[in-house]
């Protein structure tokens, strides 16, 4: 039910916004009907098979259903940046237009009243046909020349308009395109420092690598999964966290997140250490946490484990998603739970997908570590997640009182295959001594 209800919003959203940009293409070519239908076809085709991929899967082999999915993503993503430009192209003409016309109205006011009054016939000044003697015959009296007969050349205003409605094409196109094959792949190691109060000396610079929102499915499989495993042995941590949205709505994907966690554990000496998120629900949340365990990974939905020796140690709590919370039974984040499973007096680090549970565990904890956001995924010129997600938590570090909170921008993608703005990522938090 879910799948159909965001099924029609997206259809509707990108049926309208196709229209609009398909009126502007056309007008912008000077397409006949014929292409205005081809134009048409093209674009409905993007939409809906965008929108209906999920239906083949095992259907389809997988890699023809791939290169349909990124085609047609790439069409709708084109689509949605395309319109967006094309508005503020269309809202600054209309500022133009009404800024023209009160300038004329404020001329045609300041003007003389006398300006206005013609010559009439006979009187000095007069020609035959009306105008002043002093006036050169009107263009439509003047004889033609073959000059006269050349198409006239485009109006500088008509030049600007159609060069700005061309350039929002070129960039929303562009943009699409650049995401789908190059963005999704620009990964990048994000490197902080958090201070967190009543940690160790001994502990002072332990380096948590954190992966998250990997996504296993369709577009994420061993070539970035081997991608992922060199970004980790770059980073050098001491343990290795994965903090949700694993794999990507089908519970097949499953067997790829456990031999990924077997890979990366002799990474860190800590070995790994993850919670789901609300995809792992959507995929199958017992396929997803049988993966993790079989792979060698501590499992901590609603639980706490202590990390480190007599020397010095911290406690690691995680919690289970907060989309589960009244959807599946005893689902959903329990940190009351995760604390009664380590000792008081220890420093805490919390993982949790989804950073809007951190109002609820500052007081608790020194550090949330945190994905879901993608970063905004499409950030093109602005971000777009800094106005519509909860206290504005979109990527990078945030503070609560004496708490942190570090988002990580997700290694994969969610809806269309690509990143704008938004490289994917692998964190390196480094603890420090307060």
């Amino acid at each position: 039910m879910r799948f159909v209800v965001v099924s029609l919003i997206l259809l509707v959203v990108l049926g309208a916004l196709g229209l609009y940009v398909h009126r502007r293409a056309s007008g912008l070519l000077g397409l006949r009907l014929r292409g205005r239908r081809v134009l048409a076809c093209l674009l409905a085709a993007g939409v809906l098979a965008m929108i209906s991929a999920r239906l083949w899967r095992g259907v389809l082999p997988e890699g023809v259903l791939r290169g349909v999915v990124l085609v047609s993503s790439i069409l709708s993503l084109g689509v949605l940046l395309s319109a967006a430009l094309l508005a503020i192209v269309d809202l600054g003409h209309l500022i133009a237009r009404l800024g023209r016309a009160a300038l004329g109205r404020a001329r045609a006011a300041a003007r003389p009243a006398d300006a206005d009054v013609a010559h009439r016939p006979g009187e000095p000044g007069a020609r035959e046909d009306g105008g002043d003697a002093g006036e050169p015959l009107s263009p439509q009296l003047a004889p033609l020349s073959p000059q006269r007969l050349a198409p006239p050349a485009l109006p500088r205003r008509a030049f600007l308009a159609n060069g700005a409605v061309g350039s929002a094409f070129l960039i929303g196109g562009g943009s699409a395109v650049y995401g789908a094959l190059v963005g999704r792949h620009d990964y990048v190691i994000e490197e902080v420092a958090i201070p967190i109060p009543g940690l160790p000396r001994s502990l002072d610079g332990f380096t948590i690598v954190q992966l998250s929102d990997i996504h296993l499915g369709l577009f994420v499989g061993e070539p970035q999964m081997r991608a992922a495993e060199d970004l980790v042995r770059k980073a050098r941590g001491d343990l290795v966290v994965m903090t949700g949205d694993l794999i990507d709505f089908n519970p097949m994907y499953a067997e790829h997140l456990g031999r990924l966690t077997r890979r990366l554990g002799p990474l860190a000496r800590e070995g790994v250490a993850a919670i789901p998120g609300n995809h792992d629900h959507f995929a199958g949340i017992d396929a997803a946490l049988d993966a993790l365990e079989r792979g060698g990974a501590r499992v901590l939905s609603n639980r706490g484990s202590v990390v480190g020796g007599a020397g010095g140690a911290v406690a690691l709590l995680g919690v289970d998603d907060v989309w589960a919370r009244g959807r599946v039974p005893g689902g959903g984040p329990d940190l009351r739970r995760a604390l009664a499973d380590v000792p008081r007096d220890l420093p805490r680090v919390l993982l949790c997908h989804n950073p809007v549970f951190f109002p609820d565990a500052a007081g608790e904890v020194a550090l949330q570590l945190s994905g879901h956001t993608h970063g905004g995924q499409v950030n093109p010129l602005v971000r777009p997640a800094d106005l519509v997600l909860p206290h504005g938590y979109v990527a990078g570090l945030y503070k609560r009182g004496s708490a942190h909170l570090y988002i990580n921008r997700g290694f994969g993608t969610a809806g269309p295959p690509a990143r704008i703005g938004a490289p994917p990522e692998v964190s390196r938090i480094v603890l420090v001594a307060a």
